[in-house]
């Protein structure tokens, strides 16, 4: 059975400025979560027909966020 998958840019016409390098999307998908090669974790609105918009930008990281992971409850 040949399973079709939709690509999905995280961002507009134009790329962002930073460097991607790890995705990670919540269980729920409604959530996708970025970390970049400057440091940064951009948190991703995800809505069910695919339609991404920005929610929130957290800083603090000194290196690159090369791994994403989530918390056990």
């Amino acid at each position: 059975m040949k399973t079709s998958i939709l690509a999905v840019a995280v961002w507009g016409k134009t790329a962002p400025s930073h460097s991607i390098t790890a995705v990670m999307i919540t269980d729920d998908q409604q959530t996708i979560v970025t970390g970049s090669q400057e440091g940064q974790i951009c948190l991703w609105d995800l809505s069910s027909d695919l339609k991404i918009s920005s929610k929130e930008i957290l800083f603090g990281h000194t290196a690159s966020v090369t791994c994403l992971a989530k918390a056990r409850e």
